[in-house]
């Protein structure tokens, strides 16, 4: 009915839908330019860190009486996946990590339980627990990174730039959060000798005490009178070394200046907490996240604007280096990626013109910008912002997005040579192709619903993929049933002459292939049978791969030493590492985190924890190429180094993995789990499938055990508690006071000489005081013993796990290793007791994980496809015939990957899921033909032959548009698989729908070939309309 038809409505109110063209194009303009950029879509980082300190304890009591309660309550946790816990002598940090599949509204719900729960023990934990603290912004990610480096300057200088600098940038309206690390804090320090203080009678103890309670900050009161209150204020206040070194001391009777007592110094902590170095020179970090929803170009500009103010305005010899620009990159990758969307416009247009002509490849063409002014207005309404994921979204869907207008158009231009207006023939195309093309359309989407809703970290980072493509292909139908048939009564000619030349050499060749394919349509269908099945033995020969590395120009350089490693021993090895790539002409800048991991300057970053004995080097490269050079000259340099376990790294794509190789081994105690793993190392050295093999968890570290006489102490009014306290003073250094300095606490440190306290030999003979005054040396009233002791202890679920870590070979990929070392893995397994076990970790587990929660839309997406195609078929045999030709892409898919020896990774994998939607819609117009013929009373031979003919020309030039739309992408890193899968899938497919699908419905429905001097019905039509056209133009 007219009423009903919505490109009649559009035709007969053609002002009115010019107007919303224009509007639409000019709002799609204004959303275009104000979408958010970003390098990678966000994605839920489901780990939360718990950590607490009982300052003391020993490694064992701290894990059964600290971590275990805590661990025992947060097995509570709604959406719990696992809990790692990483437990030193008086520390504990639990990773509470939630399942793939939580919902992103879910977890800070989750984070508020885990916080209420903890809460809820917290009498139930150790006297002298320090915490617990939770840390829930792990995901946090500070793409600006700025190093203040300060030539000539006091770190308390530097530390006052870097205030200025944090106040500035908060400043800028798109900034999230500022830190400030890698700052040695400034420290005041008493340094005495035991010897001579348990020489004039003096404790240590009381010096402390002291000092405290002079600098102590106590009200004194309050004068009302009857106008005023007078505040009271008591002198005594340290507010700098001069007035510690005036301080008089009375102690038993005399004064003593303190200077007396112990040397006063004021420098940097030492030694040295976590540090921070850019280009080999001591810095200070400043991280800079944007806020949520801001533009990362506008931020980069705002961040910039702020930077070279504040560059101005220091000093000569403070110089504020960026080390990571985040919006930068992000302005190359949009820049890349509107280059490849252009390129693909400009391939899809080549694609209409020269098939279609001028003319009717021009109302294709206006379709276009219609459609992605719609997309662009749908992600700024949803807030989806231009990114890897979005944008590579756009580009493939602009080879699927002029399928509905390449048809309406043909539709048009047939019924316009058959005689219709052009009003006719837009009203026509409609009545004839619009359900048709719904039905494809959604079928097509449905290839794409498995990843929209996939519940994992995977799913959330390549949702935006599904959303911009349904989004796309639901929009293009609208277009092409309300924006083109008006476009095509504006710009088509009223009237186009019909040609009946006959066949071209082509078609006719075509014809002759196809009729060979129908009459031996057994073999037809065995050949492509053996096709399928050799391409399912072909993928065995593939590589796996979950997501390739990034294209970014950064190298991660991981350096992990012994447990027991000093913070100096680290830097040491660092400056080693950096001598390697010092002065390099490929290396653009480098900066070194001492003492832990990098911050998160990249939402995929695999974070690492904070410890003496890590380090990571971040290198800056100048390109691609430039980067490959360097980090081959780095693997060589750090395989000759020993001392530490080091790996140069790529930054990764998608959720982070940490190492690609990961073997999980968890045991019933923590020498039977170190045994296997070490079994699990050997394996992998021994393989040569893998490099840099190490472990989580080091071997054992000396330790010095004080074995106190209890009762010769009580003798002499000495405890543990007491021995314990002096210890540590003397070798750490006990904090007597706080020096309050501008906005610093600065806390002033006793501790014993370096000769007393960093030498072993001289412990024994360490003075005590005692409580009366005098001194005993350590060895009156304890022994000291040597032994070997855990550093640390990593659980997992509350039992002992200890990774097994490594890098495949090169030109191997993480998969193909595990794959060829699972028997050898498996048969220690075999070997362990009950209780014990083996788990694969890294990219194998993650890549599972990803794919399961995809497989797991399938039914759904099966579903929607299944009811769709049945309204339209409305025959079980008609379906089974269209969904045979679906999974035989993978025919193309295969050879394709291993003609270009591209790995089959995750995007490959959602590349062929959604090539099953694209070959359905063919083999659904192919059929739906069929029928249509049969309704017409041609023989069912001249059915299928004339459908397949007719079919022919639409079918090649919508896989043609979806197969060279992918070429601009096929070079990109990421999307490369994905682009080479469904390129090749679809043209082995689309070649299988034109020739295995005629030749399976023969057999299907039991067609018997007629003779083979027999004409069908529409050839012989097409050849009398020629031999008239000829005669008529004949003199």
């Amino acid at each position: 009915m007219r009423g009903h038809n919505l490109s009649a409505w559009a035709i007969d109110h053609r002002p009115l839908i010019l107007f919303f063209m224009l509007l639409v194009l000019a709002a799609g303009s204004f959303a275009y330019v104000n979408l958010g950029r970003e390098e990678d879509p966000p994605f839920a980082v489901n780990t939360m860190v718990v950590s607490a300190a009982w300052p003391g304890a020993t490694l064992v009591d701290t894990m059964n009486e600290l971590t275990n309660t805590i661990e025992e309550k947060l097995e509570e946790t709604p959406y719990l996946d696992v809990l790692k816990s990483y437990t030193t002598p008086g520390k504990t940090l639990i990773y509470v990590q939630l399942l793939d599949s939580t919902p992103p509204s879910a977890i800070p719900n989750a984070w508020y339980e885990v916080r209420k729960k903890v809460s809820d023990i917290e009498t139930q934990l150790p006297d002298g627990t320090v915490g617990p603290f939770f840390n829930d912004e792990y995901g946090d990610v500070f793409g600006i990174v700025y190093g203040i480096t300060f030539d000539g300057f006091t770190w308390r200088q530097a530390r006052d730039f870097a205030e200025t600098a944090k106040a500035a940038f908060l400043s800028a309206p798109d900034t999230g959060k500022v830190e400030i690390y890698g700052d040695q804090e400034e420290k005041i320090y008493l340094t005495f000798s035991p010897e001579q203080l348990a020489a004039i009678g003096v404790r240590l103890d009381q010096v402390m005490n002291a000092i405290a309670e002079q600098n102590a900050v106590t009200p004194a009161g309050i004068i009302t009178t009857p106008n005023e209150d007078i505040l009271i204020d008591v002198s005594g206040a340290l507010v700098d070394t001069d007035s510690l070194k005036a301080i008089n001391l009375y102690i038993q009777g005399k004064f003593y200046n303190l200077q007396q007592l112990a040397q006063i110094t004021r420098g940097v902590v030492d030694p040295p907490t976590k540090m921070f170095q850019v280009d080999g020179k001591p810095a200070i970090g400043i991280g800079i996240s944007m806020r949520a929803g801001g533009n990362n170009l506008t931020f980069g500009k705002e961040i910039a604007a702020v930077a070279a103010e504040l560059q101005q305005n220091y000093p000569i010899g403070i110089d504020l280096v960026q080390v990571s620009d985040q919006p930068e990159i992000v302005k190359e990758a949009i820049s890349g990626f509107t280059s490849a969307l252009f390129e693909a416009i400009v391939i899809v247009l080549v694609v209409s013109f020269v098939s279609l002509g001028i003319r009717a490849g021009l109302v294709v063409a206006l379709s276009i910008p219609m459609v992605l002014a719609i997309v662009f207005l749908f992600l700024y309404s949803v807030d989806i912002s231009l990114q890897r994921i979005s944008l590579g979204a756009l580009v493939i869907a602009l080879g699927l997005l002029v399928d509905d207008a390449m048809i309406t158009v043909e539709s048009m231009v047939s019924r316009i040579e058959a005689g219709d207006s052009k009003p006719a023939a837009g009203s026509y195309a409609y009545t004839s192709v619009a359900f048709p093309m719904l039905t494809g359309t959604i079928v097509t989407m449905s290839g794409f619903l498995p990843i929209g809703l996939a519940r994992s970290s995977v799913g959330q980072y390549t949702f935006s993929l599904f959303a911009v493509i349904a989004v796309a292909l639901t929009v293009s139908w609208f277009v092409a049933v309300l924006f083109s048939p008006v476009i095509g009564v504006t710009v088509l000619p009223a009237k186009i002459t019909a040609k009946h030349g006959g066949q071209g050499r082509l078609m006719k060749a075509f014809i002759s292939v196809l009729t060979v394919c129908m009459r031996q349509r057994y073999v037809t269908v065995a050949v492509t049978l053996i096709l399928f099945v050799l391409s399912l033995y072909g993928q065995g020969f593939l590589q796996r791969q979950f997501f390739p590395a990034s294209d970014r120009t950064e190298l991660m350089i991981t350096m992990i030493l012994p447990a027991n490693a000093s913070i100096l021993a680290t830097q040491t090895e660092v400056d080693r590492v950096e001598a390697v790539i010092k002065g390099d002409p490929d290396v653009v800048g480098y900066s070194a985190y001492v003492g832990g991991g990098a911050i998160r300057f990249y939402l995929p970053l695999d974070v690492q924890g904070d410890n003496l004995f890590v380090a990571q080097i971040v290198v800056v490269n100048k390109d691609l190429e430039a980067r490959a050079r360097v980090e081959e000259k780095l693997v060589n340099a750090i395989a000759a180094m020993d001392g530490f376990t080091g790996r140069v790294s790529r930054l990764e794509l998608g959720p982070p993995v940490g190492w690609p190789i990961q073997y999980r081994v968890t045991g019933n105690s923590i020498d039977e789990a170190r045994s296997y793993a070490q079994q699990i190392g050997e394996v992998l050295r021994n393989s040569g499938e893998a490099m840099t093999v190490n472990y989580d968890w080091s071997e054992k570290t000396k330790a010095v055990r004080i074995m106190v006489n209890q009762d010769r102490a009580r003798q002499l009014g000495l405890s543990s508690e007491s021995i314990a306290q002096q210890l540590y003073a003397i070798h750490n250094g006990a904090v007597a006071t706080q020096l309050r300095d501008s906005i610093y606490l600065i806390d002033v440190v006793a501790r014993a000489t370096n000769t007393d306290r960093l030498s072993l030999e001289t412990l024994r003979n360490l003075q005590l005081n005692l409580p009366d005054g005098q001194s005993v040396p350590l060895i009156e009233v304890a022994s000291i013993d040597y032994a070997l002791d855990e550093a640390y202890v990593w659980r997992r679920d509350r039992k002992p796990t200890v990774t097994v870590q490594a890098d495949p070979a090169p030109g191997l990929e993480p998969t193909t290793v595990f794959n060829r070392l699972r028997s050898q893995i498996d048969a220690i397994g075999a070997k362990m007791p009950p209780g014990a076990f083996i788990e694969e970790g890294g990219t194998v587990e993650k890549s599972g994980q990803s794919t399961s929660s995809v497989m797991a839309q399938m039914p759904l997406m099966a579903a929607v496809v299944l009811i769709v195609l049945m309204i339209q078929l409305q025959s079980f045999s008609r379906l089974a015939l269209v969904l045979s030709v679906a999974p035989l892409g993978f025919i193309g898919v295969v050879a394709t990957l291993l003609l270009t020896r591209t790995p089959f990774g995750f995007i490959a994998l959602l590349g062929v899921v959604a090539l099953t939607g694209m070959i359905i819609r063919n083999s659904v117009i192919l059929v739906d033909r069929i029928e249509y013929n049969h309704a017409q009373g041609l023989p069912t031979w001249d059915a299928v032959l004339e459908a397949t003919e007719h079919r022919l020309r639409p079918i090649l030039l919508t896989a043609s548009a979806a197969i060279l739309g992918m070429i601009p992408i096929m070079s990109d890193v990421f999307w490369g698989p994905m682009a080479y899968a469904i390129a090749g899938g679809l043209a082995g497919a689309t070649l299988l729908t034109l020739l295995f699908l005629p030749a399976l419905y023969v057999i299907w429905f039991r067609i018997k070939p007629p003779p083979r001097d027999y004409v069908p019905q529409h050839l012989a039509a097409q050849s009398v309309a020629a031999a008239s056209l000829a005669e008529a133009a004949s003199p």
